[in-house]
């Protein structure tokens, strides 16, 4: 409940800090004051918008930093909820040996496992007996 309350001021926060910031004037837009404009007798007084909009602006400023420390305090402390849709996997098993064949099941004699064949695995080589070129 508190969590949902300190996101939805964070976001008036936020939104009404934005706004104060994009209303301000730059420090460029006095010199066009001082030639003559009369651009800073406004509604904030003689001495322009700085000092309400200023206190304003840091005053919401330290409010998003506050509320902001509380919401990551408040979700670090907080344990993640299990999601069921997390791990989608299907659960691979081996398929046991006694289904296989027995043909299948290579045996192997030499207890050395290289990839060089040993002599007595390779085949004999039959001998052909060439005759007018033929091998028959």
């Amino acid at each position: 409940m508190l969590q949902e309350v300190l996101i939805v001021a964070y976001l008036i926060v936020a939104l009404l800090l934005i706004g104060l910031v994009l209303i301000q004037q730059g420090k460029g837009a006095d010199m066009g004051a001082s030639l003559g404009g009369g651009g800073s007798n406004t509604v904030f007084g003689s001495s322009g918008s700085g000092n309400f909009l200023t206190r304003s602006t840091a005053i919401l400023a330290t409010l998003f930093f506050l509320i902001s420390l509380l919401l990551g305090n408040l979700t670090a402390s907080t344990e993640k909820a299990v999601d069921e849709w997390e791990n989608l996997e299907v659960p691979v098993t081996a398929a046991p040996v006694s289904d296989l064949p027995a043909s299948d099941v290579p045996v192997s004699t030499s207890t050395v496992t290289t990839d060089v064949p040993v002599a007595s695995d390779v085949p004999a080589a039959q001998e052909t007996k060439e005759t007018d070129g033929n091998p028959n």
